[in-house]
């Protein structure tokens, strides 16, 4: 398994566990709050590092067609701007966890 496709179901487990936390946390202060916190800051952190590293090989790669299509250039940029939605992903579950959304 490649280290991206890892990253990716680490990231979908802490989405899990601090959902399935989520549901009890009705307490003022409680372990489950903590568990949540650190789910939330964990989808966040390996999301980040997973969308890092799959941009670091689009962008090693643009560069390359670059250099030989310079008319490439939009079509290399679209391709760098897909991988920020799984940020803006991890940041909608991390508000779902947190309870500030829902």
């Amino acid at each position: 398994m490649n280290k991206l496709g890892l990253i990716t179901i680490l990231v979908l487990v802490a989405s899990i566990l601090g959902l399935a936390f989520a549901q009890d946390a009705e307490a003022a202060s409680s372990i489950g709050d903590g568990i949540i916190a650190i789910g939330a800051a964990l989808t966040i952190g390996i999301a980040a590092i997973a969308v890092g590293l799959a941009q670091a090989a689009i962008g090693s790669a643009g560069a390359g067609t670059l250099a030989e299509r310079p008319e490439a250039f939009g079509q290399i940029l679209i391709y760098l701007v897909i991988p920020e939605t799984i940020i803006i992903f991890a940041f909608v579950i991390a508000f779902f966890l947190n309870g500030q959304i829902g």
